[in-house]
């Protein structure tokens, strides 16, 4: 297996270390989430970027050399010279789930612009986005599996229920992703 390595800027750690990673990886692939989308974790994205209000929303895992969308809610492409479209995989450096990863705990940025840490993130100028919502998808064998998260492309004051709300939408679906693998059954 291959992790690409956290990148330093000065003092300050943009992506941060995984040593956790291979053990998920066997977890993910235990579970059968590691290598394609699934319907169900679309429609569980498209059902969090409607709680949220948000134009982004997905289930992230952190996977080798990068993160996987298996659930993904985007507005259309945009148009010619408009931006970038999200597509299923990012790199390890984009955006702000392998914090939550790290961290172990959801993360609320009102504008990532206030975080010198987050400000200079490639998600902020390659595809807009002005604020996160992220909690840890933590299943029973005490793995961090990945994200639920929803960014939106203008600042929010998410507030106490919207950490609330990200935080609920974790446990139900690990709940699920738990309830579907002792069953044998597709989510």
């Amino acid at each position: 297996m291959s992790y690409d390595p956290p990148r330093p800027a000065g003092r300050l750690l943009l992506t941060p270390e995984d040593p956790d990673g291979p053990a998920r990886m066997g977890r993910l692939r235990l579970l059968g989430l590691a290598e394609r989308p699934d319907p169900a974790l679309d429609a569980f994205a498209d059902g969090l970027a409607v709680l949220a209000e948000a134009p982004y929303a997905m289930v992230n895992f952190l996977v080798e050399n990068g993160q996987f969308f298996a659930g993904l809610h985007a507005p259309d492409p945009p148009g010619e010279g408009t931006g970038a479209a999200l597509g299923r995989f990012l790199a390890r450096d984009h955006g702000f789930c392998p914090h939550v990863v790290a961290r172990r705990k959801a993360l609320v940025l009102e504008d990532v612009r206030d975080y010198p840490r987050f400000a200079g993130n490639p998600v902020v100028d390659g595809f807009g986005i002005r604020s996160y919502l992220g909690a840890p998808l933590i299943d029973g064998t005490g793995t961090v599996l990945g994200t639920v998260a929803a960014c939106d492309v203008r600042t929010r004051a998410w507030g106490t229920a919207g950490l609330e709300a990200i935080k609920a939408a974790a446990a139900d679906l690990v709940r699920r992703i738990e309830r579907s693998a002792e069953d044998g059954l597709p989510l």
